[in-house]
């Protein structure tokens, strides 16, 4: 994950990573993911994303890096959320307030312990 810019991720840590310019083309493809998205933290792209919403987006726009492993990450996830974290960006999260925050938190914790947190 060291050139990692973007990392998708599910509650059993499966998880696909995308560099710089796989990421870019990403939310530039998706419209930044904003129609599966179902909370986000305003200061950086970390956020939470329905996985129905995200096999739509996905359908509805051209292949690019990885859009088929992560349409099978959508399909098998083990709930109904996928996970994204901005590995980035330096951020805390101090103005991510509603309860998805605290969902993201839980499930990064989880997975990598509470030192990943930033």
């Amino acid at each position: 994950m060291a050139d990692a810019d973007l990392v998708i991720f599910d509650a059993d840590g499966e998880e696909l990573a995308f560099d710089a310019t796989e990421a870019a083309a990403l939310l530039t493809l998706t419209a930044n993911l904003d129609a599966a998205t179902v909370s986000a933290c305003p200061r950086c792209r970390s956020r939470v994303v329905a996985v129905v919403a995200l096999a739509d987006l996905l359908a509805d726009a051209p292949p690019f890096a990885h859009s088929g492993a992560l349409l099978a990450l959508a399909d098998d996830a083990p709930t109904l959320h996928l996970y994204v974290r901005d590995v980035q960006t330096q951020c805390s999260h101090p103005t991510w307030l509603d309860p998805g925050a605290e969902e993201w938190a839980d499930v990064v914790a989880e997975l990598a312990g509470p030192s990943i947190l930033r």
